[in-house]
């Protein structure tokens, strides 16, 4: 179940990510209220999956999904630009991520 969290607390990373962009700098309401929803969700998931798993492990793993899902909305909602270089280097967090999981030992 603790990967489960994990998971989970990386989604809604990326969920506040996102959202601090459609706050406008917590100026907009209702974005301002998603996103800090997001945060308090990930953390508090984050903190459950912490009860077993190692914490540099989830740790990564927490920000890596973040890191990854973020650049992926990036060029998905805001147009940020996917060159080689920048999906090699996402490619290499992905790897590490898998690389991480594969070797837990939980």
């Amino acid at each position: 179940m603790a990967w489960v969290y994990l998971v989970l607390a990386g989604l809604f990373e990326i969920g506040w990510a996102v959202g601090l962009k459609y706050s406008q700098g917590f100026t907009r309401f209702w974005p301002s209220v998603a996103t800090v929803a997001s945060m308090v969700l990930s953390l508090a998931l984050l903190g459950l999956a912490l009860r077993t798993l190692p914490l540099g492990t989830a740790y990564v793993i927490w920000t890596g999904i973040g890191a990854v899902g973020t650049v992926v909305l990036g060029v998905i909602l805001f147009g940020e630009l996917a060159t080689v270089g920048r999906l090699a280097c996402v490619a290499l967090i992905v790897a590490g991520i898998v690389g991480l999981k594969v070797l837990a030992r939980d």
